[in-house]
């Protein structure tokens, strides 16, 4: 991936639990070798149990306008959607260099909260990214997106890393 990298992660909530905190930090440093790495953390509404459609629809309203706000308007954006594009790690090292060597010297990677992202994020991104059909913690999927970021990196570099 090219020098000089700035990588965003925008995402909802703050990471509560000690160990995806540690975990989260732990690839925030490796990273710094890497790019100018920004986490963007806004704040999550809290989701009733048995919310209606019209109240999901607010919140996902609400946190999505504050996403927008952190996301940088200069970035290729890349959600992290369910319904979105699969690949392996090397295929997203490589998309993550080609990006850079076509210009998009700043991404954003978004991942959404307990509901997912609103419409007006989704049109705001470039391209959506699946990591699996299986739905995870949003504090987990951080940790897991910035590992597959590090590996990226690693794996363009030439330089070894865990299969």
């Amino acid at each position: 991936m090219a020098a000089g990298m700035s990588v965003t992660v925008a995402c909802v909530g703050k990471v509560k639990e000690r160990f995806y905190r540690d975990a989260a930090a732990e690839y925030v440093k490796r990273l710094g070798s890497y790019c100018r790495l920004t986490i963007a953390e806004v704040a999550d509404e809290k989701t009733p149990d048995h919310a209606s459609p019209g109240v999901e629809k607010r919140i996902l309203d609400t946190e999505g306008a504050r996403l927008l706000k952190v996301i940088p308007a200069d970035a290729w954006v890349i959600a992290l959607a369910i319904d979105g594009r699969t690949m392996d790690s090397v295929a997203f090292g490589e998309h993550m260099a080609q990006l850079g060597l076509r210009g998009n010297s700043h991404v954003a990677f978004v991942i959404g909260g307990s509901l997912g992202l609103s419409p007006d994020v989704l049109a705001r991104a470039n391209e959506a990214l699946s990591f699996s059909a299986m739905t995870f913690p949003h504090q987990l999927m951080r940790v897991i997106l910035l590992e597959q970021i590090y590996r990226g990196f690693r794996i363009v570099n030439g330089q070894p890393y865990h299969k």
